[in-house]
């Protein structure tokens, strides 16, 4: 019930106090009120521009989640510079508080000191290609206790998505070992296997296997890799390689195996291996003394 004080009433100090505090407070819930519907409005300008003038989807999801990141540090600088005479007389209690929190929300500190890993380090960045634990996928989303990752592989037999979105925490970071493909140095080695008999031509073999790789490589593109290659020498200690299609030589059980190696972007790996098997196949059908091995069993009569 609200009471009303004339002049001339005796008050005591107690209520005196309840009186300027319940103001108080009043007062500060209607400007984080305030506060909070100027900041949404705010993000939501920013997101409307964005998406109007930005047309690559990366750059729109990074503004965006820009955004929501900014906005919400200001609210929580704003509702602490507002209410933070309001708690001064309940610090104890809220240490406490925070004490006990911290043990039972353990996950969820560490889920959000991961967050602050990846925004602070970026191990990774949304559209980059990784592999987490069991788990490999392109990163399209990244949240303070989690990120998402639009699968690859698994029932897949290729580097191709399998539909299936996986929410990884960001405490995985901590404990598990991450690969970036796509990281400072956005290309990765291929290599294909080909087997033929003993009887073939290898040389011949050889010669028309670095043919399809040489018709496979892009000037411009090598020049591209190595570019790429020297900015993450710059961050890494990194052994100097060789980019150009390579072909070497093994003996395995049921041949001459000729492994050819070549740079290719992460996302082609599928493509580039299907392209380069076709030529290759046309290739040796069109040399009668080059023939594909496979396991065989050799019976020898006396």
């Amino acid at each position: 019930m609200q009471m009303a004080y004339r002049v001339g009433d005796d008050l005591s100090e107690n209520e005196y106090c309840h009186m300027d505090l319940s103001e108080q407070a009043t007062e500060r819930i209607i400007i984080t009120l305030v506060v909070l519907a100027a900041v949404l409005l705010l993000r939501w300008l920013v997101v409307r521009v964005a998406s109007r003038q930005v047309t690559d989807s990366i750059d729109h999801y990074r503004i965006r989640k820009s955004a929501t990141y900014g906005s919400t540090l200001i609210l929580f600088v704003s509702a602490g510079w507002i209410w933070s005479n309001a708690f001064g007389e309940v610090g104890t209690f809220l240490g406490l508080l925070t004490a006990g929190l911290a043990i039972a929300l353990a996950d969820v500190f560490l889920n959000a000191a991961g967050w602050i890993y990846i925004v602070s380090r970026h191990p990774f960045r949304a559209g980059d290609r990784i592999e987490i634990g069991e788990h490999s996928g392109d990163v399209v989303d990244i949240r303070v206790l989690r990120f998402t990752l639009m699968e690859i592989k698994n029932w897949v037999d290729a580097d191709q998505p399998t539909g299936r979105l996986v929410h990884v925490p960001n405490r995985s970071l901590f404990s598990q070992a991450m690969a970036n493909y796509t990281e400072a140095f956005d290309h990765i080695w291929h290599e294909v296997n080909v087997l033929i008999t003993f009887e073939s031509d290898r040389v011949l073999a050889e010669e028309l296997v670095r043919s399809v790789l040489h018709n496979h490589h892009m000037s411009d593109e090598e020049m591209h890799t190595r570019s790429d290659f020297a900015a993450a020498s710059k961050r890494y200690v990194i052994q100097p390689a060789d980019f150009s299609p390579t072909v070497f030589l093994d003996v395995k059980d049921s041949g001459v195996q000729l492994t050819a190696r070549l740079v290719i972007h992460p996302r082609e790996r599928r493509q580039t291996n299907d392209r380069v098997w076709r030529d290759i196949l046309e290739a040796f059908d069109a040399a009668p003394t080059v023939t594909l091995a496979y396991p065989t069993i050799r019976a020898i009569r006396d």
